[in-house]
């Protein structure tokens, strides 16, 4: 029995730092595990995409941002004016994946999402600045684009691809 608590304890730990493998640069990784909270489940940029069709993308990022580039099909949820009264059609158990720049405005949001009872919420660990240092693409209103908000100067240390906008 002590045996089988052990696997199922290393099992956990497995999946809880799948989002911390998945982040390219061992700098980014390590501010990342500083920052955020780990409060929510975390997915990693290659299950995301992998899973795209499936999942139901919230840009916690402000509108300017999102107008710059989004992941295709994502909803635009902002942070500061964040209102879960909008998503009130989305059903709860939706698989939803909230991201912003890195992540530390997504696992806020996802925070409420769970707590008003949304139950199948992840945060995209390193968010979209990990998603474009991996290669994955991102749209704007005319289509597919090269040009990323950055968020400002010291934030945007931690996005290598893509055409920094601030």
């Amino acid at each position: 029995m002590k045996r089988k608590g052990i696997l199922v304890a290393v099992s956990l730990l497995l999946c809880a730092m799948s989002g911390y493998s998945q982040v390219k640069s061992n700098t980014f990784r390590l501010m990342l595990k500083t920052l955020l909270r780990h409060s929510v489940p975390e997915i990693d940029v290659q299950a995301s995409a992998r899973d795209s069709s499936t999942v139901v993308f919230l840009d916690a990022r402000e509108p300017s941002e999102f107008a710059v580039s989004h992941i295709r099909g994502a909803v635009s949820v902002g942070y500061d004016h964040f209102d879960l009264k909008k998503l009130s059609a989305l059903d709860k158990k939706s698989r939803i994946v909230v991201y912003c720049s890195v992540g530390y405005r997504s696992e806020k949001v996802a925070e409420k999402l769970i707590a008003a009872g949304y139950k199948n919420v992840s945060n995209l660990y390193g968010g979209i600045f990990e998603w474009v240092n991996q290669g994955f693409p991102v749209f704007d209103q005319a289509g597919k684009t090269n040009r990323v908000h950055a968020y400002d100067r010291t934030w945007g240390v931690w996005l290598d691809k893509g055409e920094k906008v601030y």
